[in-house]
């Protein structure tokens, strides 16, 4: 299984998963479909599945010039109606094979939207695991609710996608961490962990790189909403539940400025 990143628009991250084996693909949020079809083209393998973490336009966007340029392509999403040209629905626990090694697991992770899907994928044992989290979970960030809770965030952030296996690695939507992770040093100012990555980040985009991926186990150590189940945060923040918290992190998040 090989994993490749493409920056699309501003800030977005588009992704493709190369079953190596067949050298079948699939593609998460192809918001600019040309790239991805000519990336294709270079790397010898045929897409077969797009993978729609949710109906936002920088990320579904791309789906019907997609299924225009591959006729027979499935478009995976987590709604018919709201996912632009969405050939197939999944929910929560369904299952998708890509070539011969790769398996898809759909994670229904709600509140940036109500249909978020995000997409844990697996190749042959031994390799790391990898999760797409769209919009819902960033690098040391996550998405504003939009269409939901903070009760259902804390579920898609820290039941849901914490649960995966601590190596994962994280593949988000967005380029947002440096200033995620300067956020999330005026809630732990005394976070090394933070301050390290910080640094880090700093230097990677300075250096034109991206900070994808990350992995579910930094995210654990440097995520003011992932770390929200933390009796420690929920003090920093006046709080005395993890749900509260979080919804506290994200109002203080909305209203801040670097």
């Amino acid at each position: 299984m090989k994993i490749f990143h493409y920056p699309c628009l501003e800030d977005n991250y588009a992704y493709m998963i190369i079953d190596e084996a067949t050298r079948e693909a699939a593609v998460v949020d192809p918001v600019e479909p040309e790239k991805l079809v000519e990336a294709a083209g270079e790397h010898g393998v045929q897409i077969k599945l797009v993978l729609t973490t949710h109906h936002h336009w920088d990320h579904a966007g791309g789906n019907a010039k997609m299924r225009e340029m591959i006729p027979g392509i499935k478009v995976y999403g987590g709604s018919l109606d709201k996912v632009q040209a969405c050939t197939d629905k999944v929910d929560h626990g369904d299952k998708i094979s890509l070539g011969a090694d790769v398996s898809i697991l759909t994670l229904h992770t709600p509140c940036h939207t109500k249909g978020h899907i995000s997409y844990y994928i697996t190749g042959k044992e031994g390799e790391d695991s990898a999760v797409f989290t769209g919009d819902t979970l960033f690098i040391a960030g996550c998405g504003k609710f939009f269409e939901g809770t903070a009760e259902q965030m804390h579920d898609s952030l820290c039941v849901t996608l914490a649960s995966l296996p601590k190596p994962t690695q994280v593949y988000c939507g967005h380029e947002y961490t440096v200033k995620n992770l300067q956020f999330a040093q005026t809630v732990e100012p005394d976070n090394a962990k933070i301050k390290q990555k910080l640094s880090w980040a700093q230097q990677q985009r300075q250096a034109g790189l991206p900070t994808i991926p990350s992995t579910i186990e930094q995210e654990l150590e440097t995520n003011p909403f992932v770390r929200a189940d933390l009796p420690e945060i929920q003090s920093k923040v006046g709080c005395k539940s993890p749900v509260e918290a979080l919804g506290k992190i994200r109002q203080m998040k909305d209203s801040w400025r670097s």
